[in-house]
């Protein structure tokens, strides 16, 4: 870590929330960055408010890629991810390159990748392994293909091996489409029911199927990313609350940073009204990402 810097205005809260806890500051799973003309289409759709938002959608922290580091330092956010996922074929590899350059020059982060079903996809999966990385994403409702696509069954036989995480959006939320929901989910971990999945947003709307999913595999992780603020249109069922509490090892933060509509805070604070008791929180903000990513 670098000195601290001068403190964000949304900075007093979150660093009293895991100061509180005693905590030495936050773990963030998902959380983006990603090359300008990339990251500037991506905003241009949220404000937009088009069909694969489905709202209004105020950015809060539109910074430049400097700034937005700074203002995690100043939160506390300790480790994080930059996320890149690839919309159509012959992206992923630009995405990754300009990644592992970004991951080298910011220790904060975890080295991230992504992929997409084409003919390339396990040559270039097995040399982003080699290279180091941590974590990857990849957006079913954006890149609009099945998990079980013929065209990653290498890829996912070297993640099951290499047991590196992969955050996946499958959930038909905020608008689903035909590639969404559990369905796919399902299918591949029959197939391979060792990898290690992180199902972003809690899977929501679906959020029994992919808690149950969660609870069925040993490897398959849940990320809180916007579910229990005000903001994100999905209530968690409550029935399902008590659930998250036996899922303690599974449950990790996210925050969908900086494309949030409202200030980092509020995913944390939704994570303390579920009255889940101050382990649980210490678990979910940092010992889970720590424990599997390091």
């Amino acid at each position: 870590m670098t000195d601290e810097p001068a403190a964000h205005s949304d900075a007093a809260p979150v660093r009293e929330f895991w100061t509180t806890l005693g905590l030495p500051g936050l773990f963030d799973v998902h959380v983006h960055f990603l090359p300008p003309g990339i990251q500037r289409a991506v905003w241009a759709v949220f404000d937009q408010a088009g069909p694969k938002i489905g709202r209004e959608w105020p950015i809060r922290y539109r910074q430049s890629h400097e700034e937005r580091v700074e203002i995690l330092r100043s939160f506390g956010v300790r480790r994080f991810s930059t996320l890149p996922y690839a919309h159509k074929p012959q992206v992923a590899q630009y995405l990754n390159d300009w990644s592992r350059e970004f991951a080298g020059a910011v220790p904060e982060v975890l080295a991230s990748a992504t992929f997409f079903p084409e003919p390339d996809a396990a040559r270039y999966v097995a040399a982003e392994l080699g290279a180091g990385v941590e974590i990857f994403k990849i957006h079913l409702q954006v890149g609009e293909f099945h998990l079980d696509d013929p065209l990653l069954d290498d890829v996912w036989g070297l993640l099951e091996d290499s047991g590196t995480p992969v955050v996946v959006h499958a959930g038909s939320g905020p608008v689903g489409n035909e590639f969404t929901g559990p369905d796919s989910t399902e299918r591949l971990l029959r197939r391979h029911p060792r990898l290690t999945l992180v199902i972003a947003h809690m899977g929501a709307p679906e959020c029994a199927e992919f808690l149950t999913l969660a609870e069925r595999y040993e490897r398959v992780h849940l990320d809180t990313t916007m579910m229990f603020t005000e903001f994100f249109d999905v209530a968690y069922p409550a029935d399902l609350v008590p659930r998250l509490r036996d899922l303690q090892p599974k449950v990790l933060l996210g925050s969908d940073f900086p494309t949030i509509p409202y200030p980092y805070v509020e995913q944390l604070t939704g994570l303390a009204d579920l009255g889940l008791g101050d382990d649980w929180l210490r678990a979910v903000c940092w010992e889970n990402g720590h424990a599997l990513l390091g």
